[in-house]
């Protein structure tokens, strides 16, 4: 049996660098780093290596242990959530700041869990810093690491320290092990439940939830297994129009969300029920049109609804959505679950289809029943996948007429399905050489 990877968890108050070291730990830009306070609120997982070693690695909230209001709150339980699996913890405290009552609350809650503790003092970026860290003593931890988390200053002596009971070379899972994986973007705009979804797909409350619309900023991913598939569960900030984000911190969130989206294989669009399609809805799902993801419509909080009409609402979705006809579309509950179980073999489908290759042969098949009378086809071929991409040959050159392209994208998903994914049909003119022959 492999053994479990190992947990590092990352804690400190609000605007220390816990993000900065994350990234520079992961080796990318997983969370977002800026100036504001408070910008990191669920906690941020990704896969991290140091000398051969791999673990877990995990970026909480900014930590006020005694703070009441109801996103610091939130905050400190999911960073307790953490903690409780963690193998170890790296206590980040900023070095160039006196010693805060904050701090001291959360040295005293990390050192009753029992588990082993770093204390890591950031922004040392010189040696005639270094001796700022010794006054970190005081906090009663023993192990005590100067950083620089911008700079990578002593990072990798803070690695060996953590990672020092880690095993170096873990068992490879074996090829039955693997699953296979399909990443999903859950999008929409602020406040339509993308959090509450991922929690309810999960079971459990992974992401922060609250009536405050941008609850959410970094994007928060989880892993699951159904079936022997495993999905990766992704829930992006939500997306607002440019200009309507003011804030350094919700505008990068905009730009990560959308990053996420490119990154999956199957998007979840979220429309609040209670408040219909709106423009904005349309624009979120051009953004996973136009990007070739695969997609599926999830009408939320249809419970709250008070005329509810399943035929009637997606007439007018469709209607709003003319482009996205290819898109499934569930009624469901985030909150309460209903409907919500149901999305799993939709995603496998979509991810699916996306994926499909449909052979020259059958495409030539497929071409000779063809009654298309635009312009003369000599043969089709598939170029690609992700979105599934059709090359044209005909006898003239230049696109399609719009109208002709849609008539003819109805008669390949009538022949081969492709649901829930967008499919593209491009046109190259047969060459007078290869006529002639």
């Amino acid at each position: 049996m492999p053994r479990p990877t190992p947990t590092v968890v990352i804690v400190g108050r609000p605007n220390v660098g816990k993000s900065t070291l994350f990234n520079r730990i992961a080796g990318g830009r997983r969370a977002i780093v800026g100036d504001e306070p408070g910008i990191t609120r669920d906690r941020i997982q990704s896969s991290a290596q140091h000398h051969g070693c791999h673990f877990a690695l995990i970026d909480t909230g900014g930590i006020v242990v005694r703070d009441q209001e109801y996103i610091p709150s939130q905050v400190l339980r999911q960073a307790q959530v953490a903690l409780k699996d963690a193998s170890q913890i790296i206590f980040l405290v900023d070095g160039r700041s006196e010693i805060t009552g904050s701090d001291r609350d959360l040295a005293q809650m990390l050192k009753r869990l029992g588990k082993p503790v770093t204390l890591a003092v950031n922004k040392i970026d010189t040696a005639s810093r270094e001796s700022l860290a010794h006054e970190f003593y005081e906090l009663g931890i023993r192990d005590v690491f100067p950083v620089s988390a911008e700079h990578g200053i002593g990072v990798d002596a803070l690695l060996d320290h953590v990672t020092g009971g880690f095993s170096e070379a873990p068992e490879e899972p074996s090829a039955e092990s693997i699953a296979e994986s399909i990443k999903v973007a859950i999008i929409g705009r602020p406040n339509v439940g993308k959090s509450t979804l991922l929690n309810a797909l999960t079971g459990e409350e992974r992401a922060i939830v609250s009536p405050i619309a941008g609850t959410t900023r970094d994007a928060v991913d989880e892993k699951i297994k159904r079936q022997g598939v495993e999905y990766v569960l992704v829930d992006t900030a939500g997306i607002r129009r440019k200009g309507k984000t003011n804030l350094m911190a919700e505008r990068l969130s905009v730009v990560m969300a959308r990053r996420h989206l490119r990154m999956a294989d199957v998007a979840l669009l979220l429309i609040d029920a209670t408040e219909g399609v709106v423009g904005l809805d349309a624009t979120i799902a051009g953004y996973a049109h136009e990007g070739g993801r695969a997609l599926i419509v999830c009408v939320n909080k249809w419970d709250e609804r008070k005329q509810r009409n399943q035929r009637e609402f997606e007439s007018e979705l469709r209607d709003q959505f003319k482009f996205l006809d290819y898109a499934p579309v569930v009624f469901l509950s985030a909150k309460t679950g209903a409907g919500v179980e149901s999305l799993f073999s939709l995603i496998r489908e979509a991810y699916q289809s996306a994926n499909r290759r449909v052979s020259t042969g059958e495409l030539n098949r497929f071409v000779e029943q063809l009654r298309f009378e635009e312009r003369k086809i000599f043969y089709i071929t598939q170029a690609s996948i992700r979105p599934p991409t059709f090359v044209l040959f005909t006898d003239r050159g230049g696109p399609l007429h719009f109208s002709h392209e849609r008539h003819l994208m109805n008669q390949i998903r009538r022949r081969f399905g492709f649901k829930g994914t967008p499919i593209v049909v491009k046109t190259k003119l047969k060459s007078r050489v290869g006529r002639s022959r």
